[in-house]
């Protein structure tokens, strides 16, 4: 009989992987568990992980509460529109940057991802009076446009782009084709790995942004999820099992979404990785 036997180094990093795992699993485990369970249940100690009389008070107390179609349209029109026209702008900017040559070039590149190294809050206030004076708030236009470009995903495109060859653009421009007809024709079915994983990050960022949709929005009619399940803390007292039934709601479709896409997110990243 043949015994499998593997060097030390591998058995350690197979421990640490678990153990990374274990970590990152837990909350969710505990957040799907808490709210399937009782006051009573929630606060017994030891905690259980596995609760002996599992119920959906909690499920059907949250639809009770709040009414959420409103909140899961608002976010599934701001998710899907952010995720749509981020990958319009940062294709269109990052073919620029890594196939034509122009003034500035670098300089304004590097100026770019300069402002990675700037911490979103900073420009939140300067971006909500500017909406304000422009009579965007509470609106999906006040959600969706800040999100639409951002430093990281004209980066990320850029980084692709440059490995595709001069050579076949060249000889699109040869055979008259315009630019447009060569970035939709020729380079965005190229970068369709590489799109997809964007998409990903964009969608699952903006499905799970809190912050500006709770400051843009004045009015409980423009409310996303994220927000609308944060209003469900009471002011003297906090029901944890309604809470996580919230979270819960939340979290499932962006955890379903990206096992139907994990495949083309680990292709992008193994593409995009350290090339340029």
């Amino acid at each position: 009989m043949r015994v499998l036997r593997l060097a030390p180094m591998t058995i350690v990093v197979n421990l640490l992987l678990i153990a990374g795992l274990v970590c990152m699993a837990a909350p969710f485990v505990w957040m799907l568990s808490t709210s399937l369970k009782g006051t009573k249940d929630i606060f017994r100690y030891p905690p259980q992980w596995i609760p002996k009389e599992p119920t959906l008070d909690n499920y059907i107390e949250l639809f009770k509460t709040i009414n959420i179609a409103r909140p899961f349209l608002n976010t599934v029109i701001t998710a899907i529109s952010i995720t749509a026209l981020s990958l319009l702008v940062c294709s269109m900017a990052g073919y620029a940057f890594a196939k034509f040559q122009f003034f500035g070039k670098d300089a304004l590149f590097m100026g770019i991802l300069g402002t990675l190294m700037i911490p979103g809050q900073i420009t939140m206030i300067p971006v909500f009076l500017l909406l304000k004076k422009l009579g965007l708030l509470n609106t999906y236009a006040g959600l969706i446009l800040p999100g639409i470009a951002s430093a990281f995903g004209i980066f990320f495109m850029r980084q692709f782009m440059v490995t595709l060859p001069d050579e076949l653009l060249e000889a699109a421009r040869i055979d008259g084709a315009k630019e447009f007809f060569i970035y939709s024709r020729i380079v965005l079915p190229l970068c369709k790995p590489v799109l997809a994983t964007l998409g990903i990050m964009n969608f699952t960022g903006s499905w799970n942004n809190f912050l500006w949709p709770l400051i843009i929005s004045t009015d409980e009619s423009m409310y996303t999820l994220p927000v609308a399940i944060a209003n469900l803390a009471g002011q003297h007292a906090t029901q944890y099992g309604l809470q996580m039934a919230g979270s819960v709601v939340v979290i499932m479709p962006i955890i379903i979404f990206f096992m139907f896409a994990q495949q083309w997110f680990m292709e992008g990243i193994a593409l995009t990785g350290m090339k340029g």
